[in-house]
């Protein structure tokens, strides 16, 4: 069995959130030396865990994140939706989370068509010769086309405000540690209906995209945003216009083919949230600026 906290030194703690399951605690204690004040003082500090998560398909590895060991069943479904390897969340049969030597194994059985497909774009990757991303056809399968998503109005800025003032309630892994990203779900009035966190923020975004499509299917973006606490990069834009999400809320900077991105999907796009302001680069509706292109 895996086990992060073998260090003698790092005492293990079962903490995740009280509806996100975790296989490995996400949270550990560790012995820590502290350094002004009282200098060479002993203490304790803690600390989140990061783990290897194996994506398993049909029983072949595709890729191996580095993650936050909780709500791993949603960061599965999630991950497979975002990635494009599912077109719909029935297309994932079963899933099971195992815990080995090295790290855990989210072994999924999907469907033949999308495996299929899985396996030619592996078959593709590994023909390729040189640097890794390399020529037309490497470089359009890095920039996916970003899909439109429903019209809807742009958040009111009292909904930002007030979500931004109550995100932390909902992180507390972020209280714990300091080292994990948080992704949530807001109403339209900016009452936060569900969160997930990880080290990894694109980990965290996938996990809320799980969740809130495992409860809510078809309508679960419908009426109301995604907050998340870091940048809004393309790839955080990418993820959230594939399930339909029309408005992202950045507590972070937004980069500038994120707005491209955003604007050509109708997406509404904030960015450095902070209290008392924020930044709107895209609103829900808008269209390409020349001015980004500079």
């Amino acid at each position: 069995m895996f086990r992060p906290s073998s260090n003698p030194g790092v005492a293990a703690m079962a903490t995740c959130g009280p509806d996100q399951p975790n296989v490995l605690p996400a949270v550990c204690k560790t012995l820590v030396e502290v350094r002004g004040g009282i200098n060479g003082a002993p203490g304790s500090d803690y600390v989140a865990e990061e783990v290897p998560v194996a994506m398993v398909y049909n029983g072949v590895s595709h890729a191996v994140m580095m993650a936050s060991p909780c709500a791993l069943e949603d960061f599965g479904l999630g991950f497979s939706l975002t990635e494009g390897i599912l077109d719909h969340p029935e297309q994932l049969f079963q899933w099971d989370v195992v815990a080995g030597e090295q790290g855990i194994s989210l072994e999924m059985h999907i469907a033949g068509e999308c495996f299929a497909r899985l396996k030619k774009q592996r078959r593709n990757m590994a023909g390729r010769t040189g640097c890794g991303l390399c020529g037309t056809e490497s470089l359009a399968h890095a920039i996916r086309a970003t899909p439109r998503v429903p019209t809807r109005p742009a958040p009111a800025d009292g909904a930002v405000q007030r979500a931004l003032r109550n995100l932390s309630d909902h992180q507390p892994l972020q209280e714990q540690t300091g080292a994990t990203h948080g992704a949530a779900w807001c109403d339209n009035q900016g009452r936060i209906q569900q969160a997930r966190e990880d080290v990894g923020r694109h980990n965290a975004l996938d996990k809320l995209i799980g969740a809130r499509i495992r409860d809510h299917g078809a309508r679960a973006f419908d009426d109301g945003f995604v907050l998340i606490s870091s940048r809004a990069s393309y790839e955080m834009v990418q993820k959230s216009a594939i399930v339909g999400v029309s408005s992202l809320i950045a507590v972070s900077a937004a980069t500038a083919l994120a707005i491209r991105e955003a604007r050509k999907a109708g997406m509404t796009l904030i960015g450095f949230a902070r209290p008392g302001r924020h930044v709107i680069y895209a609103r829900g509706g808008d269209q390409p600026s020349e001015e980004m292109r500079g």
